[in-house]
């Protein structure tokens, strides 16, 4: 969400290829609508955020081990859920890194190797 509120948010990574889970865009629009709901950003700045958001550098990726893959990952992590699993489960499929501003994600998986903080990118 972070990168679609910014004006240079995906500059960051360059020309480097993107690539995310399908479930990333539903989630980001949920968090941007959430934001607007809550008052924190305005109607104007949640349009353009969910603009930048469609028009993406990122291409979704769902290769067909990625549902068990998520599924696994899980299992190894000791999650409930499979979302955040979904991202780390892509990126061993790609043999990519994960970047993320999660700080709680990038603990529980320091172990990877893959997965980094967007100050290392």
């Amino acid at each position: 969400m972070d990168a679609c509120l910014a004006n240079d948010g995906f500059a960051i990574f360059g020309r480097e290829p993107l690539a995310a889970p399908p479930l990333l865009w539903p989630e980001v629009r949920s968090a941007l609508h959430q934001t607007l709901w809550r008052g924190e950003i305005d109607r104007g700045l949640a349009r353009t955020a969910l603009d930048r958001l469609v028009s993406a550098p990122v291409r979704p990726s769902s290769p067909a081990r990625l549902g068990i893959g998520a599924w696994e990952t899980a299992d190894e992590f000791g999650w409930a859920k499979t979302y955040d699993a979904e991202y780390v489960a892509l990126a061993r499929i790609l043999g990519c890194r994960l970047v993320t501003l999660d700080a709680a994600l990038l603990r529980a998986t320091a172990r990877l190797g893959f997965v980094v903080a967007l100050r290392e990118v």
